[in-house]
């Protein structure tokens, strides 16, 4: 399982890339909501494919699915982005290490 910090770092990476490719559209006025936006966007459709976004990539962690498919798919990295929103779910864990977005979306962070 990826720790906890590897984690959060990973989080934070995807944030602050999310914000700089959406200021790059909206320069010289700040991101807003374009950010969330760009957020989804960087992490829905990499996981979805290759099992990891950007920030998870540089904090050498990245997403599987429980079941041992090859892919996460679109369905799950959706689910998982939408509980990461809404935040709670991807801050409380269980004793195994896994939070709530990857129980209910049935994937597991796994550290590289």
């Amino acid at each position: 399982m990826a720790p906890t910090g590897r984690r959060a770092v990973g989080f934070l990476l995807d944030i602050v890339l999310a914000a700089l490719v959406a200021g790059l559209f909206t320069a010289p006025d700040l991101p807003g909501n374009w950010s969330l936006l760009s957020w989804a966007l960087i992490t829905v459709l990499p996981v979805a494919f290759f099992g990891f976004t950007p920030g998870m990539a540089v904090a050498g962690i990245w997403v599987a699915r429980v079941d041992g498919s090859s892919l996460v798919g679109l369905p799950r990295a959706l689910l998982r982005c939408v509980l990461t929103a809404v935040l709670v779910p991807a801050v409380l864990w269980n004793t195994d290490g896994r939070s709530w977005h990857d129980r209910l979306s049935g994937t597991v962070v796994l550290r590289r």
